[in-house]
C-alpha cells in the first residue's frame, strides 16, 4: 500500500507537488496522468526515496519514507523512464548484480533470475552485452530487475515508451498478473490508451495538484459532464486548471502595481 498524506514538495519558491493526499491499495494498478511539468516525476522521486517531501507524510507498506527510508525502499521495485544498464555487462550479469544488491540468498539467485528471464522472454539476448540491446530489450531487462526481489510495490515511469507491440503486450500482461497477486502498481504515463486498458483507478495531476481521481467510468462521468473518452476528460481537466492557474498568476502580477500606485494602502 502507498499512502500520501498532505504531501508537498517545493524547489525553492516553486511548488512542484501541493498537498497530495492519496491511498493506493494492495492489488491495485493506479495510473498517474498529467501534462509535462505537472509534478509526476517529483511524485515518483519522492515515492522511491530520491526526494524527501517538504511537508506531509509518505508511507510505503506502513513505513514512513522519512523515518525508515531504507526499509521502505527495499519494498519498492522501480522502473525509470530511461532504462539504465551497464553496457559492458550482459543482462544476466546485471540481474545478478541487482539480486545481490537486494540481499537475495546466493542459493536462490539463479532461480530468481531464470524466473524473470522466462517472464520477460529475455532468453535470446540475456547473455549478450547490454550495449547490443535495443530500447525494448533494455526496458524488459530493467523490468525484470525491478521484480527480482518480489517487491510488494512497483513504481513505473512511462512503461511503454519505445516498446514494440510484443514487448508492450508482455509488460501489460505481467503488470495485471502482479496486481492479481496483490502487488501495488503506481504507474506514470502519457499513454492514455494504456491507462484506459489496464488501470483500476486513474489520477490526473496538473500544476502540482491532484485534480481528479477515480475509475475510468467515474472520470468519464465527472460532475455531470459526460466525456466520450479519457482523452477528452484529461484535456478538459488540465486545460481548465491551466487557464485558472494563469488567471491567478495574472491577478498576482497586477495587484502589486495597484497597491504601489496609491502608496501601498
Amino acid at each position: 500500500m502507498i499512502e500520501f498524506d498532505d504531501v508537498t514538495r517545493c524547489y525553492g519558491d516553486k511548488i512542484a507537488v501541493e498537498q497530495l493526499s492519496l491511498v493506493v491499495s494492495a492489488g491495485e494498478l493506479f495510473a498517474y496522468l498529467g501534462p509535462n511539468g505537472a509534478g509526476k516525476t517529483t511524485t515518483i522521486k519522492m515515492l522511491v526515496g530520491l526526494l524527501r517531501p517538504t511537508s506531509g507524510t509518505l508511507r510505503v507498506c506502513g513505513h514512513d519514507m522519512a523515518d525508515w527510508p531504507r526499509a521502505a525502499r527495499r519494498l519498492v521495485g522501480y522502473v525509470p523512464d530511461e532504462p539504465f544498464l551497464y553496457e559492458k555487462l550482459s543482462g544476466r550479469e546485471f540481474l545478478r548484480f541487482v539480486a545481490e544488491m537486494y540481499g537475495t540468498p546466493t542459493a536462490e539467485v539463479d532461480t530468481f533470475i531464470q524466473r524473470e528471464v522466462e517472464r520477460f522472454e529475455l532468453g535470446e539476448f540475456v547473455d549478450s552485452l547490454a550495449e547490443t540491446y535495443s530500447h525494448g530489450m533494455k526496458q524488459r531487462t530493467v523490468f525484470a530487475s525491478a521484480m527480482l526481489h518480489d517487491p510488494p510495490v512497483l513504481v513505473i515511469d512511462e512503461p511503454m515508451v519505445g516498446l514494440d507491440p510484443r514487448s508492450a503486450r508482455i509488460v501489460k500482461d505481467l503488470l495485471r498478473e502482479q496486481v492479481a497477486g496483490g502487488t501495488t502498481v503506481f504507474m506514470s504515463t502519457h499513454t492514455l490508451a494504456v491507462a484506459e486498458e489496464i488501470a483500476d483507478r486513474i489520477g490526473i495531476i496538473c500544476n502540482g495538484r491532484l485534480e481528479r481521481v477515480g475509475t475510468l467510468g467515474e472520470l468519464l462521468s465527472d460532475a455531470g459532464t459526460e466525456y466520450p473518452s479519457l482523452e477528452e476528460a484529461f484535456l478538459d481537466v488540465t486545460q481548465r486548471r491551466q487557464v485558472g492557474h494563469a488567471s491567478v498568476e495574472s491577478v498576482g502580477d497586477v495587484l502589486p502595481e495597484l497597491g504601489g500606485g496609491d502608496g501601498g494602502g
